[in-house]
């Protein structure tokens, strides 16, 4: 029953896209691309830092307007072009994880786990996260949420869809 339990406190988001696996992992794992379609519609991100390396940084500002929103990675692993393992979280602009700006109990941090698996030139993605070393409360928030959060990030894909699309693969 435990497992079962977790299992529902776990974001999954699977979308393809309509570029070859080695592209599609670029767009994850270079700052000039990230750059270009991470985040919300509407924001421009900033990269401040980019190490792709396990223990490696993705700081960057999501911002719009007079608002900034900071937010990092820290890479776990990573197999080119097949799977990243990040921890995600709010940060400042100095990457210190704080809390998120929207909503107080929020989990600090967030495993994330992304697979790519290429079939006919299209590449899928899978999404799979859920909160790490959280309290029972973070938990229940992020599994509340997970609607939200599925919206959201049919947004950020859409970009990268649209952005893979301009460029020349």
């Amino acid at each position: 029953m435990e497992q079962k339990s977790k299992q529902n406190k776990e974001l999954v988001i699977i979308r393809v896209f309509n570029a070859p696996r080695d592209i599609v992992f670029k767009m994850w794992t270079e700052a000039e691309h990230l750059a270009k379609w991470w985040g919300p519609k509407g924001f421009d991100v900033i990269v401040k830092k980019l190490e792709l390396k396990p223990g490696g940084v993705f700081h960057y500002c999501m911002a719009k307007n007079d608002m900034e929103m900071w937010g990092k990675f820290v890479y776990r692993e990573i197999v080119a072009p097949e799977k990243l393992v990040f921890i995600n979280s709010f940060s400042d602009k100095d990457g210190n994880i704080t809390r998120s700006p929207f909503m107080a109990n929020w989990p600090l941090e967030v495993l994330n786990t992304l697979t790519f698996k290429e079939q006919d030139g299209k590449t899928t993605v899978t999404l799979k996260g859920g909160p790490c070393n959280a309290t029972e409360e973070e938990q229940n928030i992020f599994a509340a949420n997970t609607g939200s959060m599925q919206q959201g990030f049919a947004g950020t894909f859409e970009q990268l869809d649209e952005y893979l699309a301009a460029i020349t693969i």
